[in-house]
């Protein structure tokens, strides 16, 4: 009987896991996303990885200046006769890997930051939230951009540190308020008296109890990073040029005949641009729903 009854208390609370793989199966908009997402990354990486060279994908050719589809290219050439699906291969795969590599670095910064400020509170919460609150008050993307004009030797990696340097606010603030949450709970409580070491409590009994709101935010963070990017590549203030990326290749149509006669340079990495947000906001919605028991599918 004792081993039916936990058997029983077994199957009444569900993993994280559980939770979040039967909310895909009944969301099945965001189960498509997801297959589709994962599929278009790993067909990005392997064919900019294995295929293709980005020296002589860069490599100018005037005499295909401009070439349409199926003349020469799948997807066309730029002004240079270079080849767009070629950009766009490894231009998603850089404008992927800014955005994972931004989102992993600002995430652990603020998850640190947010725990500790909140856990400990005191003199460490009022100087950090001061810091976070002039920083909050910039005008981040201006700065960026005064930084991209007068570094030198500007490359992918100066572009990371500089975007990490600035986002990691946001994600600070949501885990410092949800944490400022928990550590009023019994469980916590319960560990201090017992003498367990703030070690222990924040990563055993802290963190999985935050993990999923850390889950939605990763998700949406990588979103924003992506836009940021190619945003800030599209204004001329990301990338170097000589870097492909789906920024480069959107402001291409800033020039009116490119916009009007030549939709092939630019809008294939809108339409890329566009699948991959939606994909990832589907997803996003999906975790933050697994996250919240009132507004789960299943």
């Amino acid at each position: 009987m004792e081993t039916k009854k936990e058997e029983l208390n077994v199957h009444e609370v569900p993993s994280a896991f559980n939770i979040i793989k039967r909310e895909f199966k009944k969301d099945k908009i965001a189960l498509f996303s997801f297959t589709l997402l994962v599929s278009l990354v790993v067909i990005i990486f392997i064919s900019a990885t294995f295929f293709l060279d980005v020296n002589d994908v860069m490599k100018v050719r005037l005499l295909d200046k401009y070439a349409a589809p199926l003349e020469g290219y799948w997807l066309g050439a730029d002004y240079g006769g270079r080849s767009i699906l070629g950009q766009l291969v490894i231009g998603a795969r850089n404008s992927i890997m800014i955005g994972v590599c931004v989102t992993i670095i600002t995430e652990v910064v603020g998850i640190v930051v947010g725990i500790v400020i909140s856990y400990y509170g005191g003199w460490i919460e009022d100087i950090s939230m001061r810091i976070i609150d002039f920083i909050s008050v910039l005008p981040t993307t201006l700065l960026i951009i005064v930084f991209a004009t007068i570094v030198p030797k500007y490359n992918v990696v100066t572009f990371i540190l500089m975007l990490s340097i600035f986002y990691w606010i946001g994600t600070a603030r949501l885990i410092r308020g949800k944490v400022l949450s928990e550590v009023r709970r019994d469980y916590i409580s319960a560990s201090k008296t017992m003498g367990t070491s703030d070690f222990k409590i924040i990563f055993r009994e802290l963190l999985p109890n935050i993990s999923s709101i850390i889950i939605v935010d990763m998700t949406l963070s990588f979103a924003g990073n992506l836009g940021i990017e190619t945003g800030l590549t599209f204004l001329g203030y990301g990338l170097p040029p000589s870097t492909p990326s789906l920024g480069t290749l959107i402001s291409y149509a800033t020039a009116p005949d490119v916009l009007a006669d030549r939709w092939w340079v630019w809008m294939p990495a809108s339409f890329l641009i566009l699948i991959l947000m939606l994909c990832i906001n589907y997803i996003g919605e999906a975790l933050k729903r697994a996250s919240d028991a009132r507004q789960r599918l299943g």
